[in-house]
């Protein structure tokens, strides 16, 4: 299959990348820089170019999304639209234009993560967008045309990422990025939508 993968340059989208290539997929590599495709998915403008310039593909893999990380009593309605665009009207974004251009049978894998459902300190608004996008993979997928499918991978933190994070994540249990590469792959070769595979 021709796979576009967005984020690719992350640790997650790294990990995809690779473990798709392994599996013998055409990937094509989509970020704001040092990819194929250059692509700022918080504007539709970019996302109109991206897809006109990839063409038709198989499946979309979306590992890309900003959130910002603030305590509550400091979160401001900038902060809280930022997230929102960020990661969730970015991925909407992605979806609603693949349904029009992409081929019947399309797929689309988007990203949430584990706040949505064991929310943390600071992380109101990660919590808030990820729930967001898991809602959205529900409805869309009665919604999409054809056999277009759609669903979401749900990570816990990654091993790879805790001297990022610290004690952020502390009692969580990390996993391989490698495990949640696994995920879109399941995603992307399977036949499931609406469903939120979580890694953890």
């Amino acid at each position: 299959m021709k796979v576009l993968v967005i984020g690719a340059n992350g640790t997650l989208g790294s990990a995809v990348v690779t473990a798709l290539r392994e599996r013998g997929h055409q990937v094509v590599t989509a970020s704001r820089t040092h990819a194929d495709v250059t692509v700022d998915i918080t504007d539709p403008e970019s996302i109109r170019a991206m897809y006109a310039r990839v063409g038709a593909v198989d499946a979309v893999a979306c590992a890309a999304g900003n959130v910002p990380w603030f305590p509550l009593a400091e979160l401001g309605t900038a902060d809280v639209r930022a997230g929102l665009e960020g990661k969730v009207v970015s991925q909407v974004e992605l979806v609603r234009q693949g349904a029009a251009v992409l081929p019947d049978h399309a797929s689309y894998t988007l990203i949430t993560g584990i706040l949505a459902r064991e929310p943390l300190l600071s992380g109101s608004v990660a919590s808030l967008v990820n729930g967001a996008v898991e809602a959205f993979v529900r409805a869309a997928a009665i919604e999409l045309p054809g056999r277009q499918r759609i669903n979401a991978v749900s990570p816990t933190v990654f091993t790879e990422s805790l001297d990022v994070y610290g004690d952020t994540f502390a009692g969580f249990d990390p996993v391989p990025v490698a495990r949640a590469a696994n995920a879109y792959v399941k995603s992307v070769e399977g036949h499931r939508t609406g469903q939120v595979f979580r890694v953890e």
